[in-house]
């Protein structure tokens, strides 16, 4: 008895209309090298496009000389913070749009709600492994309506 499991043509196969990895740029902002560089080789592995920074200044240039589909931002960053950055990013037409999704180890419910004020559109308590990390990207991607630029 083959014990496989057929799926339904509508779950084996995408939506043509859903943001396919290669077609999408993802921007890392982490100053953890090992957490920067586990979740950029993770999504590259998946066929996304990979940035990374290492700080919110450094991330706040970047998308707005790259434009990202989404910008991966850790909150406690040096220089700029993560949460400064996410305000100054949606605040600057140029970035507005770019869905930002925070990914901290600032657990509390006090800190998601601070993280959405400053404009995060997605909430990941580290530490995240990096499947779910890149579940939670897709999501944000077909629920902010993000699609595929060609660059």
């Amino acid at each position: 008895m083959d014990s496989a499991r057929k799926l339904p043509p509508s779950e084996a196969s995408e939506s043509p209309s859903e943001p396919q990895p290669g077609d999408c740029k993802v921007l890392v902002v982490d100053d953890y090298d090992d957490a920067r560089e586990m979740y950029a080789e993770y999504l590259e592995f998946l066929g996304y496009q990979v940035q990374t920074a290492r700080d919110g200044q450094e991330a706040i240039q970047m998308a707005q000389q790259s434009h990202p589909d989404v910008i991966l931002m850790d909150l406690s960053l040096p220089v700029v913070s993560g949460w400064e950055a996410t305000r100054l990013l949606k605040q600057d037409a140029r970035t507005s749009h770019i869905p930002v999704m925070a990914l901290t180890g600032h657990v509390l419910p006090a800190h998601t709600e601070k993280a959405r004020e400053a404009g995060c559109d997605e909430f990941v308590s580290k530490p995240a492994l990096p499947d779910t990390v890149a579940d939670k990207i897709r999501a944000l991607l077909q629920k902010t309506g993000s699609k595929p630029r060609s660059r």
